[in-house]
């Protein structure tokens, strides 16, 4: 089964303690909507950040490797009277979009981009996206995350509909981790329906999304940690990153 096919049915409810309003405070801060409207979100999965910064003020469209995410972004986009438009693509594939004031990778979503080549590849065409001074902002899973506290599994959670047991292990690839998750979801009839999902994540040291950034040609990169404006320490969980081209 890939990868958040029918996680995507329980994504949000599981997904409460993300503070999406801090992540749309995160690019007002930066990118203030009367010098930047056009804005890509890249991995919008079931489009609750996307929705959010429509109803800020931003020109937002958004893509999703997942159809399954999609479907459940288009109903939210419907049921909010909201016209984003969503594509179906892989973030390393990413095309057909020009002169972008803003673009996100909200999430920790570039951390299933698992092939070193295809987070260039990204960084890359999103660089290619934007216009001059636009600005990318994403997020990824510190390596104190990756190689120390996901390796603490199994995690488990019960709310009476949802309950999940959560197993992790390392990864073939160094800061990298496989996640296997079983779910059972009341329906209703009264019953459980379980199904498992498997997926896989890799994170890299800061400085070399930095130098990779560099590189491609980014003019400004700016690190930061677990919602602040701190820079990351050993400990940090999160880490926040600002590219300006």
């Amino acid at each position: 089964m890939n990868s958040y096919e029918r996680f995507a049915k329980v994504y949000d409810e599981l997904m409460t303690d993300i503070p999406y309003d801090e992540y749309v405070e995160w690019i007002q801060t930066y990118a203030p909507i009367a010098d930047n409207k056009n804005l890509l979100d890249i991995g919008c999965g079931t489009g609750t950040l996307a929705l959010m910064l429509d109803q800020a003020g931003y020109a937002v469209s958004g893509v999703d490797l997942s159809e399954d995410m999609l479907a459940v972004a288009s109903a939210r986009m419907e049921m909010a009277n909201a016209q984003i438009p969503l594509f179906a693509m892989s973030m390393d594939e990413l095309d057909g979009f020009n002169e972008l004031d803003v673009a996100i990778i909200p999430i920790d979503s570039i951390n299933y981009v698992t092939d070193e080549s295809a987070v260039i590849e990204t960084l890359k065409r999103v660089f290619a996206s934007l216009r001059a001074g636009g600005q990318l902002f994403f997020d990824v899973h510190s390596l104190f995350k990756m190689d120390d506290i996901f390796l603490t599994s199994p995690f488990t959670y019960d709310d009476g509909t949802i309950t999940y047991i959560w197993h992790t292990a390392p990864g073939d690839y160094e800061h990298s981790v496989y996640h296997q998750m079983s779910f059972f979801v009341a329906t209703e009839n009264g019953l459980f329906e379980r199904f498992d999902e498997e997926h896989f994540q890799r994170t890299f040291d800061p400085a070399q999304y930095v130098k990779w950034l560099k590189e491609i040609g980014f003019s400004e990169v700016f690190v930061t940690a677990d919602w602040s404006i701190e820079a990351p320490e050993d400990e940090s969980e999160r880490v926040f990153i600002r590219a300006i081209k």
